[in-house]
Parts: C-alpha cells; sequence; structure tokens
C-alpha cells in the first residue's frame, strides 16, 4: 500500500504518488463545449491526485457524441481549459487533457451542428442515448471517406497541440469504450475493405496514426492512450483475434515512447499480463468497479505503475488522504453524475468539511 505514495516519472514530468483521476464525462459546460468556472473548481479539488485525467474532450465539431461536452479546437475552449490548469497547476497537480472523438456514439439532437454521427463503417450501435427529448435510438452513422479519416487524425493533431496551449501537461487518446478510435478496431464496426479495415495491421492503423500524429506535434513525453481489451460495449466485439489485436497494438504503440498506456480492465488476465510484458513505459490500471479494500494491490504486486479511480474520486476531492489514513469515502450520487449545477460536482466535502459541519 505504503508504495502508492510514492513519487513516479511519468512522460516529462515527476508524479507525487500513484493515484489518478480517471476520466468521466460530466457533462456540465456551455453549449459551444467551453469549460466555465465550475470545471476549474471541480478538478482543481482533486488536484492531489497524483495526475488527472479529464472528462472526454472531443477535437473536433463531428467529435461531440453527448450533451454538455467540452472542446478543445477554438480560441474559447482553449481560454475555458487555462482557468481549469491554472487551478489545478496552483494547487500542485498535474492534468492531462482526454482526447475523445465519440464517433458513430452521437445522436444529431445532442449537439449543436445537428450533423449525422460519423464512423468506421454505416453500421449503428444497436443502443439509445440521452438527448434533450430523452432517450433516443443512435442512428446509422455516416462512413468516413479515406481523406477525412486522414483529416480527422489532423483534427487530433490539432485538438493536442490547443490542449498544450491551454495549459495542458499533456493529453491522453481516448481509444477505449465504444468511441471512434475502437470502432475503427472493431469488426463489429469496421467492414472496411480499404487500408483502414480488415487485417489487424489495417485496423489498428488509425489509432497508431493518431498517436503517431499527437507525439509529433507535441512530444511522445506528453503524449498517452487509453484502451479497454474485452470490454464489450455498444455493439463493439473485436471477436476471435481480441488477444492478437492489442499484442499487436501495443507492441506498435510500445515503439513510439508514449508518456503512459492506461488500460480500462476488462478481466483477461492472460492478456494484461502480456501488455505489461509488451508494454515498456508507465501502465495506470482502471479496475471498474474495484472495491475499497483493493487499492493499491496491482501497484503492490507490479502489475501496473499507478492505478485510476473513478467514482471515489469524483465524490472525494481528498481521495488521496482518505486513502492514506484509511477513512471512510463519501458515497457518488448517481443522479447528479450527468449535467446540472454545482449540486453532485463541487459540493462533495473533504473529511475536514464533514468534520466541521
Amino acid at each position: 500500500m505504503n508504495k502508492l505514495f510514492d513519487s513516479i516519472r511519468v512522460g516529462r514530468y515527476i508524479l507525487p504518488n500513484r493515484l489518478v483521476m480517471a476520466p468521466m464525462v460530466r457533462s456540465r459546460v456551455q453549449l459551444d463545449g467551453t469549460p466555465g468556472e465550475l470545471a476549474a473548481t471541480y478538478y482543481a479539488q482533486r488536484a492531489s491526485t497524483g495526475l488527472i485525467v479529464t472528462e472526454g474532450t472531443q477535437p473536433s465539431d463531428d467529435g461531440q457524441g453527448y450533451m454538455g461536452t467540452p472542446g478543445i479546437y477554438t480560441d474559447a475552449h482553449v481560454i475555458g481549459w487555462k482557468k481549469t490548469t491554472d487551478s489545478v497547476h496552483a494547487k500542485g497537480g498535474h492534468i492531462f487533457i482526454q482526447l475523445m472523438h465519440a464517433g458513430r456514439m452521437s445522436h444529431p439532437d445532442s449537439t449543436p451542428h445537428h450533423r449525422q454521427g460519423v464512423a468506421p463503417s454505416v453500421i449503428a450501435p444497436g443502443t439509445q442515448m440521452i438527448t434533450p427529448k430523452g432517450m433516443q435510438d443512435i442512428p446509422v452513422p455516416r462512413a468516413l471517406t479515406i481523406e477525412e479519416v486522414r483529416q480527422t487524425v489532423q483534427d487530433f493533431r490539432c485538438a493536442a497541440r490547443r490542449a498544450i496551449e491551454a495549459g495542458a501537461d499533456g493529453v491522453e487518446i481516448h481509444g477505449a469504450s465504444a468511441y471512434l478510435i475502437r470502432q475503427f478496431l472493431a469488426p463489429s464496426a469496421n467492414t472496411r475493405t480499404d487500408e483502414y479495415g480488415g487485417s489487424i495491421e489495417n485496423r489498428a492503423r488509425f489509432a497508431i496514426e493518431v498517436a503517431k500524429a499527437i507525439a509529433g506535434e507535441i512530444g511522445a513525453d506528453r503524449t498517452a492512450i487509453r484502451l479497454s481489451p474485452s470490454i464489450m460495449i455498444w455493439g463493439i466485439d473485436e471477436g476471435a483475434e481480441m488477444q492478437e489485436l492489442y499484442r499487436y497494438l501495443v507492441a506498435e504503440l510500445d515503439k513510439l515512447g508514449l508518456a503512459y498506456l492506461h488500460i480500462m480492465h476488462g478481466g483477461d488476465e492472460s492478456l494484461l499480463s502480456d501488455i505489461r510484458t509488451l508494454w515498456k513505459g508507465p501502465l495506470i490500471l482502471n479496475r471498474p468497479g474495484r472495491p475499497r479494500e483493493q487499492i493499491g494491490t496491482d501497484v503492490a504486486s507490479g502489475l501496473a505503475d499507478l492505478e485510476s479511480y473513478g467514482q471515489m474520486v469524483l465524490a472525494n476531492p481528498d481521495f488521496v488522504e482518505r486513502v492514506k489514513i484509511n477513512a471512510p469515502m463519501n458515497e457518488p450520487q448517481q443522479a447528479t453524475f450527468y449535467g446540472g449545477t454545482e449540486k453532485g460536482y463541487t459540493d462533495y466535502p473533504t473529511l475536514n468539511e464533514a468534520q466541521d459541519a
């Protein structure tokens, strides 16, 4: 357990501990995707974690999927995010902006431009999402042309540069869950017959090109990626080649010397062990639903260098201190996870505040 509180080098930074705030959609920004003052307060409250990874942030208009998600491609976005990064740095924290292109996980009613979602292929995810009109089926997306795929790579590159302009310490590429990068990886979402579809090498091409483009723009030591092998969600199924796919992808990404690899673990322990061997840099491990008593076990065993947590950090601004002294945790309130005001966002009490109350 004590190893959790040892410092560690991640990319160009020395982090004070090995506890990471995982990325979590909160849907509380302005209509144009600009984060406001509440976002600065929210993240700064949690700056004692070794690293903050922000909520998924779209690199372009077409990258937006949900209502109220932030962007990082306009001057207004940069100004808004600068308030947050300055607030985190003032507390001694480090913050990476997660770049998330939602791809087909989008509904025209939930975005300001009201356009059809884009994806590798014309295949709907077969699920619903919340919109201003309530829960609706996600419509069939439009397939990206090769030229548009290449432009999307450049969108990621430009967004990464803008993130650095906004004061971020780096960016994490969202290659997990069911969003655009993973849509290219999965045969259930990608039936292309060009250079971005078919073979493992072709399906991994987009992820690798995005990572190379960003590393070339801002430095590999400020570039990271998140993956979620074996987690089947929202129509994503990587099929019988899943293990081979991730062994190839991780080995290729490892050649780039990225700041870290962030794994959202789906339960395949054999594959996780292989990834640990293949990846030479820092590895962050997230086990969804990990119980309190298991905090620190993966770092202690050497399976991971850092561990990331979502809901426990969301509900406990002083998460690191509570872990250190084995204090009780606030319970997260699911009703306020997405959208709304400061309630369930910036009003979770620290231990000291709870005692004073």
